[in-house]
């Protein structure tokens, strides 16, 4: 049984929601609009304010979309009214970032600096030379971006240098001992 799936969703003021005959459900809000195709097998119903997701039968396939459907949904909603943001850090002497225009420059510690331009519907924030934030209101495209960033240099083990999600713990190795 889904329990996400059966979590009914409520529908705040300010927020539209259109569901076309094929489940492509496109929602407007304050921060701009979202658009998904759901999976045509999927019941999407809104009565009073309150949207619920059904599923047909019990299969395993059904059961499994049926959670994803409602959490593609709600996180569509929160996106139009909130928005996603994640956060990195940056980890190193040298290492920096900065931002030119629509672009983000990092110095990572190789021969060039490496240059992103910002991806439509995301913005990128620097408050300072060793943090970046990113921001939207696609919670898959904020996560795919920082994502890209964060591989750009990942945190090595050993001093923990790189860059590295904000709430990430990186587990640290030891070196090793000279006699």
């Amino acid at each position: 049984m889904s329990r996400i799936g059966l979590k009914p969703i409520n529908i705040p003021s300010g927020v539209e929601i259109k569901i076309s005959d094929k489940n492509l459900v496109e929602v407007k809000g304050p921060k701009g609009i979202l658009t998904e195709q759901i999976n045509p097998d999927m019941e999407i119903k809104i009565d009073n304010g309150v949207l619920t997701v059904s599923r047909p039968s019990d299969l395993k396939r059904h059961k499994s979309l049926h959670g994803l459907s409602r959490t593609l949904i709600a996180n569509m909603i929160t996106g139009v009214t909130e928005g996603f943001e994640k956060s990195l850090d940056i980890v190193g002497t040298g290492y920096r970032a900065a931002k030119q225009g629509n672009k983000l420059v990092l110095t990572l510690g190789y021969s060039h600096p490496i240059e992103l331009i910002d991806p439509d519907g995301i913005t990128i924030e620097v408050p300072a030379p060793n943090k970046i934030i990113v921001k939207g209101i696609d919670k898959q495209k904020v996560g795919n971006y920082a994502a890209k960033i964060r591989e750009l240099r990942s945190p090595e083990p050993y001093k923990g240098k790189g860059i590295k999600y904000s709430n990430e713990v990186v587990r640290r190795k030891v070196g090793k001992t000279g006699k």
